[in-house]
């Protein structure tokens, strides 16, 4: 399956004095993450090596340290905003949703949402999930705290749940935030698309959660 590196426009924004400014320079640090990402995302953190990188990105190796001083510091850049655009992925498709939305189903939202980006849309997010136990501390930092701000997210939902009476008595919100969580972020290392649709994933992971964390059937578009 294609994959897309969309995420790169707000990664180079996010690093760059002037957010909007569509330049050359802009558009080749844009293009050294992606191949980046892309590298990190299939050879890991170990594997990557500059020369991959540049080839992917058609440039000559050298030229990267022009962006970045270091391969840890394009790494770092990579996996902070595979993680960032992750969460606005997720609000963004919560937002989307009909004011009134059930608490269950803007879960369930949630959880398509999160496959979808890490399996099909992103490599930034597959690189950063798939490599968060490889990196070294210093690099994970930013990163961790992009990942407190998504864990938020989903607090916000499974609380919304509980409170609702939605939740099994037995579940500890923050408990099973952290199961699904680990669930949907463990996807990127068993799918593969040869054998089973996206659709076919996501459709299970919403199965598990409706009938494992719920009390009850409630209506919505996503059962």
């Amino acid at each position: 399956m294609a994959r897309r590196t969309s995420s790169s426009r707000h990664a180079a924004a996010a690093a760059t004095d002037d957010a909007g400014a569509e330049s050359k320079s802009a558009l080749t640090r844009a293009r050294i993450l992606d191949s980046a990402a892309h590298v990190l995302s299939s050879k890991g953190y170990a594997g990557l090596r500059l020369t991959d990188v540049a080839a992917s990105a058609e440039l000559q190796a050298p030229a990267i340290y022009y962006y970045f001083p270091s391969r840890d510091e394009l790494i770092e850049e990579v996996m902070w905003a595979g993680i960032a655009n992750m969460r606005e992925h997720v609000i963004a498709a919560l937002d989307a949703l009909p004011d009134g939305t059930a608490p269950l189903d803007r879960l369930l939202a949630a959880a398509e949402a999160h496959l979808r980006h890490e399996l099909e849309i992103s490599d930034y997010t597959t690189a950063a999930i798939r490599n968060a136990g490889q990196v070294p501390l210093e690099i994970r930092k930013r990163q961790i705290r992009e990942e407190e701000r998504y864990g938020e997210v989903w607090r916000g939902l499974l609380n919304d749940l509980s409170r609702e009476g939605g939740l099994r008595r037995e579940f500890d919100p923050y408990v099973a935030q952290m199961l699904v969580l680990g669930a949907l972020n463990w996807a990127v290392e068993w799918w593969d698309p040869r054998r089973g649709s996206i659709e076919a994933v996501v459709a299970n992971a919403q199965c598990l959660i409706r009938h494992g964390l719920s009390t009850g059937p409630t209506p919505g578009q996503y059962h």
